[in-house]
């Protein structure tokens, strides 16, 4: 009786560590929509989950005179270290949420040409390696 005992607890508590290890996404992606900026209108929300790559990449094609904004949620932290960049479609930079070593949660673009732009996740001291991100627009 005693054995069944400690192997009923062992699998219980092996159980609850895997589930507290688990990366959810989908409810961070999900938080992130009502954070959007007032005046932004939610257009697409996306997961954010390292796995074996270096970094997490979507595309999107953006409207010249539109404005888009994408932000990022994460726990512990409000970024947790998930960096986000954005890339227009020659691969050029042209946004990011580290500024001068600082993580901050959201990045606004005034787009002044159409085309796909890159929406690029990476992991710098981040602790989880997940998180959730909205993507929003105004014209």
């Amino acid at each position: 009786m005693k054995k069944l005992i400690i192997i009923v607890l062992s699998v219980f508590v092996l159980s609850t560590l895997d589930v507290i290890g688990q990366c959810n996404s989908e409810s961070l992606s999900t938080a992130c929509i009502p954070k959007l900026s007032t005046g932004f209108n939610f257009l697409k929300s996306y997961k954010i989950e390292k796995g074996g790559k270096d970094y997490v990449e979507y595309s999107y094609v953006f409207t010249k005179g539109t404005q888009y904004m994408i932000n990022i949620c994460a726990n512990p932290q409000p970024t947790d270290g998930i960096i986000v960049s954005l890339y227009d479609s020659n691969r050029n930079k042209v946004a990011t949420s580290k500024v001068n070593g600082q993580y901050i949660s959201a990045i606004a673009y005034p787009c002044n040409t159409t085309g796909i732009y890159y929406i690029q996740y990476t992991f710098d001291g981040s602790t989880s390696y997940c998180g959730g991100s909205a993507l929003g627009f105004k014209r």
